[in-house]
């Protein structure tokens, strides 16, 4: 519980204006609020949280916290001014939580591509080092080894705060977590102290948010500027065009890796089964089996190897943590359904996504690349016809099908998709078909497959739904494709 006093500390208030309430809960969700919480009324970009803030009084909120200055008290009810709610609501309910991250070591990852395996990486390894460790991504959050699903990749204020402090209480000492541009934007990490961050890399995406690489790239640094504390480090992909960017605005320690990194890999060895090479660190080197694949995965696990370094972990165990993860769910995901061709699953939804993994599949296969792919509506239209271009350059075969169109018109969306083909020279039927279902893409893709040949289906990794018009639907790209294979027999 929080009294009033206690809230104008937190959210520095004027004595004067803050009324006498005592408050035990914060939520933005009004579904959510109890007796004695704080309702926090968002004004959106679709939805004004204010339009429901008298369910929440209804509920029992004994207060509002909302944007709108000037205001004593809205529907009946205490009213409290943040120009920035969320950061407002995020501040509270750790302080609410008593300050989870007080205790834990709180390791950061933001970045286009790379986030989700890196950070299961590196849990890896901090549980090879036997650090309890939780693990807050897209793929859901893992809190002492249980699983609980993710809404969002990096939670909003509140959910963040709660989960902080039931990994605190599960006896937990380590959290690593993807934090995305779009929580940094919105102040949803405020209140978490950061032992680490790291930075993967900045290619094209969510400009339909942040409208320019510029804002992008600055909401991502704010991550950078929140890491605090003894022994605070930070992680920076040197071979990154915007790499120094992040070096530079690092208040802490900056541990490099890649080519020319303080981190780095020597004698790749790249296999359909594993990939080998030596990591080379200025503490000494380690030979390194890991059983993801690709070469964008040694980048991955060359940011998690110089977390760990930084964590002061010895090499030997750095090793071990890498070679204990099995695979990422959906990340250059093989299916096997004893068939004489590959077929691989994969999350990738940006240019530089798709161009990492075609160029693993050129790698590593000798036969022709059939490529499964679409873009998803309401997000950045620029980004569709560059991933059009590099999919006509580095496939052999392409068939564009729907990903998640939300709103808009699928076939729309695909006539955007191949304007980047066409740049690519590619012409339709000979190099491409359009095929709206992606259920009938991936048959037709794993159909006209030959043996050696490599089937990547790329979009929507782990994901086992469809965001439709008027619906979202069940659909896992690996059980469709197993489904498919099964039927070959």
């Amino acid at each position: 519980m929080m009294t009033h006093l206690e809230i104008n500390e937190v959210l520095g208030l004027g004595t004067s204006d803050l009324p006498e309430l005592d408050a035990t809960g914060i939520s933005e969700d009004s579904r959510k609020v109890g007796p004695g919480d704080i309702f926090v009324a968002i004004s959106g970009e679709h939805v004004d949280g204010h339009d429901y803030a008298a369910d929440a009084v209804g509920a029992g909120a004994v207060a509002i916290l909302g944007d709108r200055p000037g205001i004593d008290r809205f529907e009946g009810c205490p009213y409290l001014f943040s120009e920035q709610p969320r950061e407002a609501e995020a501040l509270l309910a750790h302080a609410l939580a008593d300050d989870p991250t007080k205790t834990l070591t709180v390791i950061g990852i933001t970045g286009t591509n790379g986030k989700s395996s890196t950070a299961l990486l590196a849990q890896s390894i901090l549980k090879e080092a036997g650090y309890p460790t939780s693990n807050f991504g897209t793929m859901g959050y893992e809190i002492a080894g249980a699983m609980l699903p993710a809404a969002h990749t990096t939670p909003f204020g509140d959910e963040l705060a709660h989960l902080l402090a039931q990994a605190r209480d599960a006896g937990d000492t380590h959290v690593v977590m993807e934090v995305s541009s779009h929580a940094l934007a919105q102040e949803r990490v405020a209140g978490i102290h950061f032992r680490a961050a790291a930075f993967t890399n900045l290619t094209q995406d969510h400009l339909d948010y942040h409208e320019t690489m510029e804002a992008y790239r600055e909401a991502k640094l704010k991550l950078f500027q929140r890491v605090e504390g003894e022994g605070a480090f930070t992680v920076v992909n040197k071979a990154d065009p915007a790499g120094h960017i992040f070096e530079e605005a690092s208040t802490a320690h900056s541990i490099t890796y890649g080519p020319d990194g303080v981190i780095r890999a020597r004698d790749i060895r790249l296999g359909m089964s594993d990939t080998r090479f030596t990591l080379a660190t200025p503490r000494g080197e380690v030979d390194v089996t890991i059983q993801l694949l690709g070469h964008h995965n040694i980048q991955n696990a060359l940011c998690a190897a110089a977390i760990a370094y930084g964590l002061r972990i010895d090499l030997p165990t750095i090793a071990a943590g890498l070679a204990r993860l099995p695979r990422v769910p959906g990340r250059f995901d093989g299916v096997d359904g004893g068939q004489d061709f590959f077929v691989v699953v994969d999350y990738a939804h940006t240019e530089d996504g798709l161009k990492n993994v075609l160029e693993a599949a050129r790698a590593l296969c000798k036969g022709r690349i059939i490529t499964v792919f679409g873009c998803g509506g309401d997000r950045d239209r620029g980004k569709r016809p560059k991933m059009g271009k590099i999919a006509g350059e580095l496939s052999h075969f392409c068939v564009l099908s729907s990903d998640n169109p939300r709103s808009e018109d699928p076939s729309l969306i695909l006539l955007d998709v191949e304007v980047g083909l066409q740049k690519a020279g590619c012409t339709k039927e000979d190099d491409y078909v359009v095929i709206e279902s992606r259920a009938e893409a991936i048959r037709h893709a794993i159909g006209m497959a030959d043996k050696g040949d490599l089937v990547l289906i790329a979009g929507k990794g782990h994901e086992d739904y469809q965001i439709l018009a008027d619906e979202t639907i069940h659909f896992d790209d690996r059980e469709t494709a197993l489904q498919v294979l099964a039927g070959r027999h």
